[in-house]
């Protein structure tokens, strides 16, 4: 919500949950709003409470005085409510306007030299046990410690108020122990112990869903919700967390009930309510799904699996016991399943809720393309058919934003860059490149459990009304370039660039793993980053079955990752092969 005050503006950000009688479009009883003030008090501060902080001013006056002539020890403690106008910072403030008081925000002195958020956290290792404690229910509400101060990556200027990360990366540039995967993944009951992070040994209907969705502007966004929780054989176990960019007044909040409560209280966002954590965000800060999607990694909070989708999905009816059967059939811990996902028409049976397909996409179509940020890889269009590999997913070498459902350590180990504004393509091969060096290893689900709302046919009308992020383009013109540089830097994909030309900022956080090197992914896949090539017909070797069939087998013994120190295929295109024999014949 953007307002004026005597010509400063007012960015507001919230995350609300709502209360047990609250109608659709009815305001919040819990939201947590957090405002980004330049220069001036909430228009809302009631003249009866100045009159009173007038009758202290002297008083006050008198303190401030006499506390000047006291030692600097170092960061001074400002409750969030005050205004931060004499402090000449556009400070994002977090408060929860129900029960719990609002948090402090430390203001550091000039001269001091703060942790960023990241290296604070990864810094905290030391001093802390590395995985938090799992529990359930669970939501970023639940502690005002939760939050913290990031700097907008497009403007570079405006702070905002963000859920911390659940925990740092875990991987510590080594193979994941299967202990340490263990550690991670929230069982709906504790044991006898009061421990709810019990590994496998945990009931599969048991086990907790974290559902991460990103919407710009997205009137479908709740619709896809309702789907998730209603379609679910076991909703209870279900966590979503909603990144809402939108402008307040004009588009749907994705947490608000489709109709009042009073009149349809069966409504997923009537009956679960309490189980969505809505970040609703100024659309006009939105720079692209890298940044939203981002913010949503930073709303897990310990779930067993983590799935991430697009905000105009419809799910099928069972979903969360298909998917995780398919997940664990891999029977690698490691595994991740993703895909671009099938049209919704003529995919789901309207009275069952059960798919139409017997097919299914697998990712194997790549090739470089460029644009005004440079040359990158970009996913076409990939083949559809039924699988060469049943009983179980299909190894495939690529990852897909549109849908992704693993253990929740891969969220951990694998965050979004938090440096990358207004990027589209090549958020997908990065995220997929990084996972494999360390040590994810990617599938195709064997049967799809949600289908796209694409626009086309009868879906034109209502998506097509639907916004894109880069219609705030101008706003930050050239951060893509140099956003660019870094997507392609921290994957060793622009060896011609001289790495000073881009931001190393967190790299560490944000990078690659140690398990397996990109030259090997590069090589095994048929990608030549010097010449920004690949080889063609990579789907002959992915989709008919035989990648899945030569490599399943280098599955780790305990299940932690396909071993690719005993592999060493190169792949080739075989057509270009056939047609360099002709020539020489």
């Amino acid at each position: 919500m953007r307002s004026e005050i005597n010509g400063s503006k007012v960015l507001v950000r919230k995350i609300r949950k709502k209360s047990s009688n609250n109608e659709a479009g009815a305001p919040s009883k819990g939201k947590l709003i957090a405002s980004v003030a330049n220069g001036m008090r909430d228009n809302g501060k009631n003249m009866g409470l100045i009159l009173a902080c007038s009758v202290f001013l002297v008083y006050g006056f008198g303190v401030l005085s006499s506390s000047s002539y006291l030692p600097d020890i170092g960061p001074r403690v400002v409750p969030s409510y005050f205004s931060r106008s004499h402090l000449g910072h556009n400070v994002n403030l977090a408060r929860d306007e129900d029960s719990r008081p609002p948090a402090p925000v430390v203001v550091q002195n000039e001269d001091s030299n703060p942790l960023s958020g990241i290296r604070a956290l990864v810094s905290r290792k030391k001093n802390t046990k590395l995985v938090p404690d799992s529990k359930w229910p669970v939501s970023v509400l639940d502690s005002d410690k939760d939050f913290e101060t990031i700097i907008h990556p497009g403007d570079f200027k405006t702070e905002m108020s963000v859920p911390t990360f659940w925990s740092p990366p875990v991987h510590n540039k080594k193979l994941l122990s299967r202990d340490s995967a263990m550690q991670i993944g929230s069982c709906i009951t504790a044991d006898k112990n009061g421990n709810f992070a019990r590994g496998d040994k945990c009931p599969k209907h048991e086990r907790t869903i974290f559902v991460a969705i990103a919407s710009y502007r997205d009137w479908q966004c709740r619709y896809t919700v309702e789907s998730i929780f209603l379609r679910a054989r076991y909703p209870e176990r279900i966590r979503v967390g909603v990144v809402d960019q939108i402008i307040d007044g004009e588009d749907d909040v994705c947490n608000v009930p489709i109709e009042p409560c009073g009149s349809k209280p069966e409504q997923a966002l009537c009956k679960y309510k309490a189980q969505v954590d809505n970040y609703e965000m100024e659309a006009q800060l939105a720079v692209g799904p890298v940044f939203a999607r981002h913010i949503g990694h930073r709303l897990y909070r310990g779930e067993y699996y983590a799935t991430q989708s697009d905000a105009h999905v419809t799910y099928t009816q069972d979903w969360d016991v298909d998917i995780i059967e398919q997940l664990e059939n891999t029977e690698n811990e490691m595994a991740v399943l993703s895909t671009y996902l099938t049209d919704i028409v003529g995919s789901i049976d309207s009275d069952t809720g059960k798919s139409l397909r017997a097919t299914r996409p697998i990712m194997c179509n790549t090739d470089y393309e460029g644009s005004a940020q440079g040359k990158y890889l970009r996913h076409g269009s990939q083949p559809e058919g039924k699988p060469s590999i049943h009983g179980m997913p299909e190894m495939q070498p690529f990852w897909a934003a549109g849908y992704s459902f693993s253990r929740g350590h891969f969220v951990v180990n694998v965050p979004y860059d938090l440096h990358q504004p207004m990027i589209f393509q090549g958020e997908e091969m990065s995220i997929g490149i990084r996972g494999f060096t360390v040590g994810y290893d990617f599938y195709a689900p064997e049967r799809s459990v949600c289908f796209h709302h694409y626009a086309h046919g009868n879906q034109t009308p209502g998506r097509a009304k639907v916004k894109h992020f880069w219609e705030n383009s101008n706003t930050y013109a050239g951060t893509g370039v140099r956003a660019m540089k870094r997507v392609l830097g921290i994957v060793h994909m622009n060896p011609e660039v001289d790495p000073s030309e881009w931001n190393h900022e967190d790299e560490d956080f944000y990078g690659l793993g140690n398990v397996r090197s990109t030259d090997t992914f590069f090589k095994a896949f048929g990608i030549h980053v010097e010449e920004k090539t690949t080889e063609h017909n990579l789907c002959s070797f992915v989709a008919s079955g035989v990648m899945h069939r030569e490599f399943q087998p280098h599955l780790r013994s305990d299940g932690m990752g396909i071993n690719y120190d005993e592999i060493s295929y190169q792949y080739q295109d075989p057509r270009a092969k056939k047609k360099l024999n002709k020539k020489k014949h």
